[in-house]
């Protein structure tokens, strides 16, 4: 959910015909990831100005390992944000598809992730 809303849309839409949803099951995994993506690119825009406060930070003459720290600690705090709101989605996105078309993505999946690998 990280990505363009284009690609996002295409991505969606390519989940949903592999799996044969329905259109009241299509009409709300978009709405759920379009609400997502719209959290996520707040996230993306912190996360960005969180590494250029980072490179501020190593850039130094002398790096202060107190404010790394504490940056450090913000990143993990986003983060952890981030993926709160990705797994929600996931969670929402359940709830519409049935078991079996879960499984299918699943099914899916380990064939992409063991295609790269």
């Amino acid at each position: 959910m990280m990505g363009s809303p284009e690609r996002m849309g295409r991505m969606v839409d390519r989940m949903l015909d592999e799996v044969k949803a329905t259109d009241a099951q299509r009409t709300q995994v978009r709405q759920i990831v379009q609400a997502a993506a719209a959290d996520l690119k707040g996230q993306r825009e912190a996360a960005r100005e969180l590494r250029q406060r980072a490179m501020q930070l190593f850039t130094q003459p002398t790096v202060d390992a107190n404010a790394v720290e504490a940056l450090r600690q913000q990143m993990l705090q986003q983060h952890d944000q981030a993926s709160r709101r990705m797994t929600q989605a996931m969670l929402d996105v359940s709830r519409v598809l049935t078991p079996e078309q879960r499984a299918q993505l699943a099914e899916r999946m380990k064939q992409r992730r063991e295609m790269f690998e």
